[in-house]
Order: C-alpha cells, then structure tokens, then sequence
C-alpha cells in the first residue's frame, strides 16, 4: 500500500487563510494514481489560525464545501482513498470531523473527536453531547482492511490505544494538529501508538514553519515503533510503501510464546487498579445538566437508607445525584447513618459515636426495613467511594460538622475522596458555616453546600460568607427572591424535599436546580420533564 501523507503550513496569522487553503488544494491537484490512501491533517476548512468561535465559522462557511469537493474529485481521478477534516454541521452543531471517501469519491464514515479540547467547547462552542455517550472504538472495514481513528487531542488518551488494539486495527489514521510539543515528544507518542496497538500509523499534521522544533512530525511509523518517515517541520507531502498486514509479534515475557505487545500486556491486566472509567461513568458535577434529581439516602423507598441497595438502586436507574450522611465512631471510622443514634434503623442503640466500628458491624441495618433485608451492614464512607465513585455526584452531608464534633476529621473526609479520584463529583453540605469555611481553606478545589440549620431564610446570604457553591433550601424555608439572589451569585439550589410530583413541579417552576426526593423513581420523571422542555 501506497499513503501520501500532507502537511501544510500554518499560521497565527488569520489573514493568511486564503493563500493557505490554495496550497491544501493545490496539494490535491498533485496527487496521482499511484496512490493508495491520502490523509491530510486536523481542520482542513480553518487553515490558519482562528483566535474566536466568529472567526471559526467564518472560516467554515467559506472554505468547507470546497475542500469536501476536492477530497471527493480527488479520490475518484486517483481511485484512492481520501481522509480529511473539517467541521460538519450536524443536528447538534459543529462537530471536530475526520471524512473518508473511497475510491469511488464517495463518502464511506465520518469519525468524530471524542476528545475536545477546553479551546473547542468553551471558545469555538462546538457540539460535544455525543462524547458523553458510551462507545467502543469504532472499527472501519475497507477493501480487508481494519481502520481505526484518533483526531489531535486522542493521542494524548492511552487509554484508547488499549481498546483498539483489541479491535485488531490494521491502520490508524490520524488527523492532528498538535502545535506545542517537541518533535522529541511526538515521535514518542506517535510510536507509542503504533507499538500499543500493533498498527500501522499515518499521522497528518500541520507545519508551524521550517525552522520550528514544535508541531508538525506527521508520520508513518510501523507497529514495531520503526519511524518509516517523519516530516519534523518540512512543509509539503511524502510518500511511503508498507505492508499493512505486516504485524509485530514479540516473545511474550523472557521465553514467553510469541504474541503482539497488548496481547501480552492484556495477561496481566488489572483494570481496578486504574483511574475510574466505563460505561458507567457520569458527566461530573461542572457539567452535569440541571435540573437534576437527587436521590435522598439513595432509593430508600424500596431499600434502607444510606445503603448499597438503595445507592445501587437509585445510580441504576439513573439517578444524577445521591445524597448520604457521615459521622464518625468512636474509633474514627466515618460511617454513613442519618441519625445520631441507632435505634431506628438498626437492632442496636445509643449513640453512634460511642461505638467503634467493629462494634457497629455486628449491629442489622436492614432488618427494620425489611426481613428481606436482614443482615445489611453499616457502610463506611470508603466502601460508598470505592463502588461508586464517579458513577454519580455525591451530596454528602457531613453530620460531624453539623454537631460541631471535637475532630471534625476534614482531612481524613477529603484524603478519601482524593483516593477515590472523585473530586468532581462531590460536594460537602453543613449547617455549619464555619466548618464549610475551614474545608474551602483546606480544599478550595471541592465545593460545598449550606444547609439551612437554624438559620433557614439566612441560607444563601450564609453561602455567600462561606463561598459556597450550592445552597440546600429547607422545606417551607424558601422564596422565589431567596432562589433569585443564591443564582444571581452563581450558586445552585437544592430544595429538601418533595416526595410528591406537586411539590418538586413547585419546586422546579421557582428555579431550584436539584430536588432532593425519597422517591426517586416518581420524582426523576417530573424532573426530565422539566429538563425536556
């Protein structure tokens, strides 16, 4: 096979557009049919810098049908496959598009950018719903061959490079514009790549000037890591000839039979080790969509509360938020009950501080709901993060803090949701100002939440003293002016509680962002339906 691997040149300079996009289609103009696949790089219709989403769309608008025209004229006069990127108007907006058109001209899949960078949503605004979404790399079948897809900013995701490699990708072809690192660094990435996955990768990307040690190296490097070629900052196209069934297979550990490197790597695998990930990983709490439902103590109408039935019942079905309580036993353990004594949810009674944890796990948390929950345990805070962390936000109502306890155990409170990779997914609610006060000095990277306490219509003007990011409104102790004033801060409203589709649509129709419910399932209906509309 035969790939002819473009770089153009770039500038900051946006005036330099035209002269830009002339040289991408003057490109195609010197393509022939000896040619088995041509890719060009990242953003084919913005070819030179666009310092605003304006100026993007400018660019878009102007150039985009042209260069689609081109690639399509173009690999029916070459009868070769054709790879470029633009930005495709979908449904939803703008979406960061690899397009390949067969030997035919026509088009055969579009990959989308499944990591966008913080410039392409906050800035260009373009459309990233679909990256929320659970999907398995995706594997183009074409004239026998497997084509996989990363797009600039998925290089840097190894991850990826794991999941493909099971696809048994043949080829990955990449579309970049990677223009800060060292041409040391990405000859590094690039190999890793086509070593990791055992392919080979063709890597188009764009020249920040012929002098320049940063950006550009598009490639093609075989899966054994050899750098077949590399354009460093050459500005123009290469041609190269390769095998692409031609494989890497390695001793598998010293005198291991034969295999490819993530064959060998998969042997040993142990996902649980890593950060979290999956299908089951949620949007976190900066970007989650309001309005939301919380489940209160987890789905405690058909589980007991602050347990893993109710937890798992409510995550399973959906639930934006659960919401749970902390105090601490008498040995330090931090366990989640609401009450500061056992007796209603549990066979045992007095105080739960005046029992260490040992003592506490002997003790029946389900029975009281139920005989067919007979036997649940009392869950520590860890157990909680260790099933689920960042499978949903987590309202955690630090009841220590509340009571004003002697050790406030902050730092051990915030170590375990730092062990847990959870950050962004936590918030901390108290009625004590002043414990919420010492936790933002502490950790000002994780928010929090003041509750009403004795002070219910001083709530938002409390958060505001704290620095608070959200505010837990207190059934009855509300107003429209009250919501207002906490979102005209910037700060989100919970309302405690409704267990009644009149009371969340109240709650909902004043502005509250998160209902707080016992009954999650009823209540989550009348809340999509607000977020519906």
């Amino acid at each position: 096979m035969k790939a002819f691997i473009v770089q153009p040149p770039y500038s900051r300079d946006y005036e330099k557009s035209d002269e830009f996009f002339k040289w991408e289609l003057d490109m195609f103009d010197e393509c022939d049919e000896s040619m088995d696949i041509i890719v060009f790089p990242e953003s084919c219709d913005v070819p030179a810098y666009a310092p605003d989403e304006a100026h993007n769309l400018k660019s878009i608008e102007k150039y985009q049908t042209a260069i689609v025209e081109k690639a399509m004229e173009t690999a029916k006069r070459c009868k070769a496959i054709v790879v470029i990127n633009a930005h495709m108007k979908e449904k939803t907006g703008h979406r960061n598009t690899t397009l390949v058109y067969d030997r035919t001209g026509k088009e055969v899949y579009r990959y989308y950018k499944q990591h966008l960078t913080p410039g392409e949503t906050a800035t260009f605004h373009l459309d990233s719903e679909y990256t929320w979404d659970y999907e398995p790399p995706y594997v183009l079948e074409l004239e026998g061959l497997r084509f996989g897809f990363l797009i600039c900013y998925d290089f840097y995701f190894y991850e990826t490079f794991a999941a493909m490699a099971r696809k048994n990708v043949d080829i990955i072809i990449g579309c970049s514009h990677q223009r800060t690192d060292t041409h040391e660094t990405l000859e590094m990435i690039n190999k890793f790549c086509a070593y990791h996955t055992n392919a080979y990768l063709l890597r188009s990307s764009v020249s920040m000037g012929e002098n320049e040690t940063v950006g550009g190296c598009s490639c093609v490097v075989a899966p054994d890591g050899k750098v077949l070629v590399d354009m460093k900052s050459k500005v123009g196209g290469v041609c190269v000839e390769f095998d692409p069934k031609a494989k890497y297979f390695k001793p598998a550990g010293y005198g291991g039979a034969t295999m490819a490197h993530y064959q060998y790597i998969e042997r040993g695998r142990r996902p649980w080790k890593y950060r979290p990930a999956g299908s089951a990983i949620c949007r976190h709490d900066d970007i989650m969509p309001y309005p939301r439902t919380c489940a209160h103590r987890g789905f405690n109408t058909i589980a007991p509360e602050n347990s893993m039935p109710a937890f798992g019942a409510a995550i399973a079905l959906g639930a934006e938020e659960i919401e749970f309580d902390l105090w601490s036993t008498k040995d330090g353990e931090l366990v989640s009950i609401h009450d500061a004594t056992l007796d209603r949810v549990s066979d045992g009674t007095g105080n739960v501080w005046d029992y260490a944890y040992e003592e506490l796990s002997r003790l029946d948390f389900g029975v009281k709901h139920g005989e067919r929950f007979k036997g649940l345990r009392i869950l520590k805070f860890e157990e909680i993060l260790k099933k689920f962390s960042s499978h949903a936000i987590m309202n955690i109502h630090v009841k220590i803090w509340d009571n004003r306890m002697e050790d406030l155990m902050i730092g051990k409170i915030v170590g375990l949701v730092r062990t847990y990779d959870c950050e962004k997914y936590v918030y901390f609610m108290s009625t004590n100002k002043e414990a919420l006060k010492q936790v933002k000095a502490y950790a000002p990277d994780l928010k929090v939440c003041m509750g009403a306490g004795k002070e219910p219509w001083a709530i938002v003007d409390n958060a505001i003293e704290v620095g608070a990011e959200k505010v837990q409104l207190y059934k009855q102790y509300y107003n429209k002016e009250m919501i207002d004033k906490a979102h005209a801060h910037g700060i989100k409203c919970n309302a405690f509680y409704a267990d009644t589709e009149a009371q969340a649509r109240e709650y909902l129709d004043l502005g509250v962002d998160t209902v707080l419910t016992n009954d999650y399932l009823a209540i989550s209906k009348v809340v999509a339906e607000y977020k519906n509309k």
